[in-house]
């Protein structure tokens, strides 16, 4: 790839595997650009791995996280501070300490929030009271590996639920779901246990290649999948998880062009349901971190509009507004998966058109949507699910050699064992 000899100032907001995959290939590539990196964190974590930590698969939390100082590339000057403001009309970020930078260039890879508060009678300091966990937290998932054993040994009902937002590995809900029962089978424990997962969407899966054999394993196995339900809040005293039954109903009202006529309008129905519970793992509703919304980079309608991701061009990667900010990873308004496997699809489509931009050209390069969710369905498979924005697979083995549709011990090796140190010695140093 070729690089440029313009002495621009850029900086990246958020050092996560965006940031640093972005930091690390631009250092290489603009000789005379100054780099600037912010990001308050002290560790590098493999969030694909919380969920393995989660189900006991990785015994030692610690082996899924690095320093962040030894993830910075050589050449970028690390600012260690949280970010408090945007201004993307003076082209400066403003820190927790009050120290303002300007830019040329942003590269906007701040990742994602966990609104825990947006659950009712939920909060981050709560979780684990009430047997409620998360494996969308490095602490959280080590508390949910102790509660799944204590579930699987006591029996009862078990309520796994996904989240109404778009959120980072969307398939961790229903892979810590199929761990969970797998490990009751392996234990003999299956038949003192009931299982029941709770969507928030209207199907399980919306990749047609990959949804008939999950909603079969979910089938095979009796955990009920119960679509369109939203967690509202939750009752850590009583056990009990307050849902919001979303439907969409035909209603014929009069139509205003023909007098006397009628037509059918969709109408959205909701129902409150509540659930007992023994134990209960959930995510949180998520979005765009708050200086991101208040700077008004994101969407402001439509149903990104809450969660207000980052309003670039699902291409080019290139914001919308302001043509000298490229944004990538979970943050990015794009309709596809929040997964690292999307991220390192992206990140070189992010470098070649902020070269474009930096040298005055028009960006050319396009990401067309790949992800992949590497659902894990027991303790020895994955169904490797890739796929593109129009949701068409995108399979990285042939499939005239092996059929990915299904769950394969070749993934779960690939999972468990490799992306692991790809991810930290392959991805966010810029070399996979």
């Amino acid at each position: 790839m070729k690089g440029s000899d313009r002495a621009v100032k850029i900086v990246v907001v958020g050092g996560g595997a965006a940031g640093l995959g972005m930091s690390a290939r631009l250092v290489r590539l603009l000789k005379k650009a100054q780099i600037t990196l912010i990001d308050p964190a002290e560790r590098q974590f493999y969030q694909p791995g919380f969920t393995l930590i989660g189900s006991g698969v990785y015994r030692n939390p610690d082996k899924v996280w690095r320093r962040q100082s030894d993830c910075i590339p050589e050449g970028v000057k690390w600012v260690k501070q949280a970010v408090t403001a945007l201004d993307p009309a003076k082209n400066t970020v403003t820190v927790a300490d009050g120290a303002v930078y300007p830019y040329d260039f942003l590269v906007l890879t701040p990742g994602i929030q966990c609104n825990w508060d947006a659950i009712e009678g939920l909060s981050y300091k709560t979780l684990g009271e009430g047997n409620v966990h998360s494996i969308y937290d490095f602490e959280g998932a080590q508390k949910t590996w102790k509660a799944v054993q204590a579930f699987v040994e006591k029996g009862g009902r078990g309520v796994f639920a996904d989240t109404y937002t778009k959120h980072k590995c969307g398939g961790a809900p229903k892979k810590i779901c199929l761990l969970t029962e797998h490990l009751s089978r392996k234990r003999g424990m299956r038949d003192s246990l009931k299982f029941d997962f709770f969507t928030a969407s209207k199907a399980l899966y919306d990749v047609p290649l990959f949804t008939p054999r999950l909603e079969q394993i979910y089938k095979e196995r009796s955990v009920s999948i119960n679509t369109r339900m939203r967690v509202k809040g939750v009752d850590t005293a009583a056990k009990k998880v307050h849902f919001i039954r979303t439907e969409t109903i035909k209603r014929e009202v009069p139509d205003p062009q023909t007098l006397g006529a009628v037509k059918a309008v969709d109408e959205v129905v909701t129902t409150p349901v509540v659930e007992e519970y023994d134990f209960l793992h959930l995510a949180p509703p998520q979005s765009a971190p708050d200086f991101v919304r208040q700077a008004g980079l994101g969407w402001t309608e439509g149903s990104l509009a809450a969660e207000a991701w980052v309003m670039v061009d699902k291409g080019t990667l290139v914001h919308k507004k302001f043509a000298n900010i490229v944004s990538l990873g979970d943050v990015a308004g794009i309709p596809t998966s929040k997964t690292s496997a999307a991220v390192r699809k992206q990140i070189p489509v992010a470098v070649r058109n902020l070269i474009a931009l930096i040298e005055g050209r028009e960006p050319e390069a396009i990401y067309d949507g790949y992800a992949a969710c590497p659902i894990v369905t027991d303790y020895g498979h994955v169904l490797m699910a890739e796929f593109d924005y129009d949701k068409k697979p995108k399979i990285s083995f042939p499939l005239s050699l092996l059929d990915m549709s299904r769950e394969r011990r070749i993934a779960w090796f690939l999972k468990v064992y490799v992306l692991k140190p790809l991810y930290f010695y392959g991805m966010i140093p810029g070399y996979w």
